[in-house]
């Protein structure tokens, strides 16, 4: 990528508007209306709006509306959900689904946008960090938990470049030059680096769980450490093959697991008791009259006592720039014209349910409902709609679906018990991204000496009524690894967590599980094959294609990935 490209864009989403004055003289040109990079970054109130600046970078990675959110990607490519979308739709999809450019070879700059969200929010953080010398602060507390928030930033998004992509140019500084791509342990050790910053820079106290669904999704020194151990696991299994080694020298199995102990023994999370009430579509709940409602929601509310780590989102996203809303909704929502079922709202019908996993939740456990759309179970839909819908599996993603009502007659989507903005681009729900149940498995799982109970407290949740009463089903099992991975597989399915579980189990496994065989799908109401062969994944080595535009613009300075 050529690094000017970057920043020029980057500069131009931080100007900030301040207070107007009169001109001097005609020929004075320095803007005295907006803010930049030259004239910024004096006071603390400056120093805190550029980590706001920071948050809506990070934000924008999915509501600028790339082709490819992180979440479709990982939901497309792992063995949870096909490519899906309409049957007349670009075969685009079908391409990440199936680790095949031949499904359409013209798709060349799929990932183009994403790419240049996260390296636009990354420079956002640079110029925070960077220039935080200039600022004057008045609290120094204040100032440690404002880096130390842009550090972590800066590494949720650079941990995420390299799980997409693996080589990618490290940029910690503002920089003109033609960057080229760095060894991905270079950038492992900047994530490792920014990550441990962040932990001892914002204070434990910083944003209590009492404040969480109003402190507009800060990132918590907890939210750290879980990362922090996500990440080791993640490389302890790509590129360890799970011996337990330490990552690139600077993070060890014993610091990962410290990490974990240190958000359990804060206090400060809980398991939500129904694991239904996660989720705003499988908590609603009908209504004396029948229609489904969510006034009657037992949805456990944003920022809940599970929620460690949240993407926060609205509903006041237009068509003129203002980008907030979570724009991966719309696409995992069924595909019903300007139909309602039921509560659920319009979309796109992508990410159609993969049968294998539908059928994985033995009797008794609850969170198959809760995360599952049966579309046969809606009445008429089959015979209305699957004509349209590519890939139709009769399955559908509950955790992160449209909700929809009509009212005066219209379509509308809801918005804390009313309906506003646009379905297509102002879906409100939160991108949780890392759960307390997470926490429990991966402490579980990096050999923690609590393991039994840590595995058994999220496998019974799993298995309790809506009355609170243990299933007749449930058993005991150890908590071993491969008892802790298939456990993850039906906690987080549709959380865009799978994927990066099953390269963690080893290339030619996760191949071998996302791999079908002549699987008969419906297109347009018609039997179809979907066939996903295992050296596509390992030619590809998991890894996505490199925007073809960012190559040119490098004057080939980058290197497209192996196999694409």
């Amino acid at each position: 990528m050529k690094t000017n490209h970057i920043i020029i864009a980057a500069m131009g989403f931080l100007s900030l508007g301040s207070l107007t004055s009169c001109s001097d003289s005609w020929l004075d040109v320095d803007s005295k209306t907006e803010s930049n990079s030259g004239n910024y970054y004096k006071s603390q109130e400056d120093g805190l709006r550029a980590l706001y600046a920071c948050y809506d970078g990070w934000q924008r990675t999915v509501s600028d509306g790339p082709t490819f959110t992180l979440y479709q990607l990982t939901e497309t490519m792992s063995d949870e959900c096909f490519g899906g979308t309409g049957n007349n739709d670009g075969r685009n999809t079908q391409i990440i689904d199936r680790f095949d450019m031949n499904q359409s070879p013209s798709y060349t700059n799929m990932h183009n946008q994403l790419w240049t969200s996260y390296y636009a929010a990354i420079f956002r953080c640079n110029e925070l960090i960077d220039k935080s010398e200039g600022i004057t602060w008045t609290d120094e507390k204040l100032r440690d938990q404002y880096l130390g928030e842009a550090y972590a930033l800066r590494a949720f998004c650079y941990f995420d470049l390299l799980r997409i992509w693996e080589n990618v140019p490290l940029v910690i500084h503002a920089t003109s030059e033609n960057v080229p791509q760095a060894t991905p342990d270079s950038v492992y050790a900047q994530c490792i680096s920014d990550l441990k910053q962040a932990i001892s820079m914002i204070p434990a106290n910083a944003y209590p769980k009492s404040e969480a669904a109003t402190n507009d999704g800060h990132v918590t020194k907890y939210a750290a450490e879980a990362i922090l151990a996500r990440l080791y696991l993640f490389y302890d299994g790509y590129y360890n093959n799970n011996q337990g080694g330490s990552v690139v020298g600077m993070l060890t199995k014993q610091e990962a697991l410290a990490a974990c102990e240190d958000i359990i023994n804060s206090g400060e999370f809980a398991l939500i008791p129904r694991f239904k009430d996660l989720w705003p579509a499988s908590s609603d709940t009908k209504n004396y009259e029948g229609n489904w409602v969510n006034t009657a929601s037992t949805y456990a509310g944003n920022g809940n006592a599970e929620t460690v780590l949240s993407m926060k989102f609205n509903y006041t996203a237009d068509y003129n720039g203002n980008n907030d809303g979570n724009r991966f909704i719309v696409m995992s929502g069924l595909r019903t014209g300007s139909c309602v079922y039921e509560r659920y709202g319009q979309g796109w019908g992508a990410m159609t349910v993969n049968t294998k996993l539908a059928s994985a939740y033995g009797p008794g456990d609850s969170r198959r409902q809760a995360s599952i759309i049966d579309c046969a179970s809606l009445d008429g839909y089959e015979d209305n709609y699957i004509s349209d819908q590519r890939e139709y599996t009769g399955y559908a993603i509950k955790k992160y679906t449209p909700l929809s009502k009509y009212q005066n007659g219209n379509l509308t989507h809801y918005t804390d018990g009313d309906a506003a903005g646009d379905f297509q681009i102002s879906q409100y729900q939160d991108w949780v991204l890392v759960r307390y149940a997470d926490v429990l498995l991966m402490a579980a799982e990096l050999g923690s000496t609590n393991a039994e109970t840590y595995f058994d407290e999220v496998r019974k949740r799993a298995y309790t009524d809506d009355e609170g009463n243990l299933s007749s089903n449930y058993i005991d099992l150890s908590a071993t690894r491969e008892n802790i991975w298939n456990e993850r597989k039906k906690e987080f399915a549709f959380e865009g967590i799978r994927y990066w579980d099953e390269l963690r189990q080893g290339l030619e496994t996760a191949a071998s599980q996302i791999a079908e065989s002549n699987t008969t799908v419906l297109s347009g109401g018609v039997k179809d094959n979907i066939v996903i062969t295992t050296q596509n994944v390992i030619k590809k080595r998991g890894f996505c294609q490199i925007p073809l535009e960012q190559i040119t613009l490098s004057n080939n300075v980058l290197k497209q990935n192996q196999g694409w």
